[in-house]
């Protein structure tokens, strides 16, 4: 028999989004970190003895690097000045609790040259629940995502905006009334800090991160309503054996199959009324969902790596200074351009499933649309209509950002990633696809309610957010209800 590993990086992943939570701590700086800290600076400090140049230090910053420059705290305040263009809505306050942890853990490794003292009052501040707005467009993440982490550092001197909590909600105020009520003053920032925390993938990072956690509870619901439909159709459980998947060694399949069997009944055979096969959207769902939650995985390895280590520039190495591109965000963007398909199948053989429960043709000869009142009520035509619109906009969002690569800043940065660009679209992607599922579930409700199925469990909670359709009525509300009880799984 083929042995199938189910090692991932996941648990890690949703351990980082637990250690960024509004309540959490970060742990104080150690011994060893700071021993860590002090050599990479003493690395600094020597080769600035020598006179040797170092980016940001000793240069300018991106093609102005040909010129001198010479006062720490004026290139500080020049470079997240400059980068103070981020645009449009702002990310979510836990976006950017995770961004701030991400580079908080980064810049401790010992590579960047930052203080222990700076680091530990930007900790603090974290701790004490300082949570910078940000706004979410305007970098090409190729030097990190500079725009929006500048937006974040320039909240620590006092400019712009942060969240400040109000009871369970957030309210946006300026940075500078919110660090008084925390009791902390405004401060500069010395070039080395400031380089290190915008200089890295932290937003991207962050987004993408919360995204692939997101990704993996909707595969999770997809696998259970995909075992609902097949236990109240009374498709052939065949479909979902563990064989198929020991047979092809996929790991992602054998995870969905069991997920999609732990909805049918003890005992569950195929109504003979029913094909050998079904359509491809309910035979074949172990193998698309298995298949999602695979390139979920892989996306998450290169995630977890990123989040484990440091993504600045320059960084010193065993006593040298060394200038590369660790910034470059190609590692996250390919990554959550990978997700972002993936997502879109996930829904899609949702919306197909829709569909199939929909169609007197695959549902049994029950009802067009599940109405029990043909003629005089439409059922959950309304329902399929906006799914169907949700599928159409998903793949204008999941679109590969890396395909969009356009070179900027002069001569510097001709190669670009675009990886936040991209995570933010399979983050709103993402929004319709639970959108769908919370469809698809309401679809679930009527069709037990059609073949006199008693639900149990979640899908008794269902029946509650879903009554029988005695008569037509807006459903908006129960989509959203719906997918809320599934996220929660």
């Amino acid at each position: 028999m083929t042995v199938i590993m189910e090692r991932t990086e996941d648990d890690y992943l949703a351990e980082v989004v637990r250690s960024a939570a509004w309540d959490a701590t970060i742990a104080p700086i150690t011994p060893g970190d700071v021993e860590r800290m002090e050599a990479s600076a003493a690395t600094i400090a020597k080769h600035l003895a020598a006179e040797k140049p170092i980016y940001g230090l000793t240069q300018g910053f991106g093609p102005l690097v040909l010129y001198s420059a010479e006062s720490e705290l004026e290139q500080g305040s020049s470079l997240i000045s400059h980068l103070g263009t981020a645009q449009g809505r702002p990310l979510d306050p836990e976006v950017s609790r995770l961004i701030l942890f991400l580079r908080l853990n980064s810049s401790r490794r010992g590579y960047s040259a930052v203080s222990p003292a700076f680091w530990q009052n930007l900790a603090d501040l974290w701790n004490a629940g300082f949570t910078p707005v940000i706004p979410r467009d305007g970098t090409v993440s190729a030097s990190g995502d500079l725009q929006p982490l500048a937006a974040a550092a320039l909240a620590y001197t006092g400019f712009g905006e942060a969240w400040q909590r109000d009871g369970d909600g957030w309210q946006r105020r300026p940075a500078r009334e919110v660090l008084a009520s925390l009791g902390f003053a405004p401060f500069e920032w010395p070039v080395r800090e400031a380089l290190a925390f915008v200089n890295g993938t932290g937003a991207s990072l962050a987004v993408s991160i919360l995204n692939q956690q997101s990704a993996l509870r909707l595969v999770r619901a997809g696998a259970m309503l995909s075992g609902r439909l097949a236990a109240l159709l009374g498709a052939n459980p065949e479909h979902y054996a563990d064989a198929h998947a020991h047979a092809r060694g996929q790991a992602g399949q054998l995870t969905a199959a069991r997920w999609i069997r732990a909805e049918l009944p003890p005992g569950h055979v195929r109504d003979e009324r029913r094909a050998l096969q079904e359509p491809y959207s309910l035979r074949c769902a172990p193998q698309v969902l298995g298949a999602v939650l695979d390139q979920l995985r892989m996306a998450g390895d290169v995630l977890a790596r990123e989040a484990r280590n440091c993504q600045d520039n320059p960084i010193t190495f065993e006593g040298e200074v060394l200038h590369g591109g660790n910034f470059h965000a190609m590692p996250v963007g390919l990554a959550s351009d990978q997700m972002g398909l993936a997502v879109h199948m996930a829904a899609y053989l949702a919306e197909r499933q829709l569909n199939l429960l929909l169609n007197p043709a695959t549902n049994g000869d029950l009802p067009m649309m599940l109405t029990p009142r043909a003629g005089r009520g439409c059922g959950l035509a309304g329902v399929q209509i906006s799914a169907t619109s949700f599928v159409s906009r998903i793949r204008q969002l999941v679109y590969p950002a890396s395909l969009t690569t356009l070179p900027t800043n002069g001569w510097n940065q001709d190669h670009v990633p675009m990886a936040l660009n991209g995570a933010n679209g399979v983050s709103d992607a993402l929004e319709f696809g639970w959108l769908i599922i919370g469809s698809l579930a309401l679809g679930m409700a009527q069709l037990a309610v059609m073949v006199g199925d008693e639900p149990e469990g979640i899908w008794a909670e269902l029946a509650e957010i879903s009554p029988a359709l005695d008569a037509d009525r807006p459903m908006a509300a129960e989509v959203r209800a719906a997918r809320d009880l599934f996220d929660r799984v």
